[in-house]
């Protein structure tokens, strides 16, 4: 048995992970879908789309991670890591760039005193951001922790 790797796919680490993961994306989608007028800018329409991608991906890999941790049986076959990995790393970076882009049109709408936007409203999509980002951070740590367990496969 090879050695574990906390927060590989298939142990507690890595069910939490998710777990944070799909709870930070579903705040950040919850905090934006608040107002209806959020399709009124790309950069937040960017951020619907990819915290709407990262949900059920987070979920089905957090449901993987569950059967692995109560069966005590991890699955780790080659392919299917490295398809884990890179849809980890994909959904990681577009993850950055919307919360990114939501942080800097919120702030930009906050500065500039835009009608469309009164101060709750922007205090909602800048809490969106801070959602995108936590999540966003947990993502990556979550590929990271399978990169280091891919190469001894």
């Amino acid at each position: 048995m090879m050695d574990e790797v906390p927060g590989s796919l298939g142990t507690s680490a890595s069910l939490a992970l998710r777990l944070g993961q799909t709870i930070f994306s579903s705040a950040s989608l919850f905090f934006m879908c608040l107002d209806v007028d959020f399709y009124a800018y790309t950069a937040f329409c960017f951020l619907v789309t990819i915290m709407g991608l990262v949900i059920p991906w987070s979920v089905t890999l957090g449901l993987v991670d569950a059967y692995s941790v109560f069966i005590k049986f991890p699955t780790r076959q080659p392919r299917i890591m490295t398809v884990i990995v890179s849809g980890d790393l994909v959904l990681s970076f577009l993850s950055l760039g919307g919360a990114s882009a939501t942080a800097s049109v919120a702030q930009i709408l906050i500065d500039a005193s835009v009608p469309m936007c009164p101060g709750k409203i922007c205090t909602r999509y800048s809490l969106s951001a801070a959602m995108a980002f936590l999540s966003w951070f947990l993502s990556l740590a979550s590929s990271l922790f399978n990169i280091w367990v891919l190469p001894k496969l």
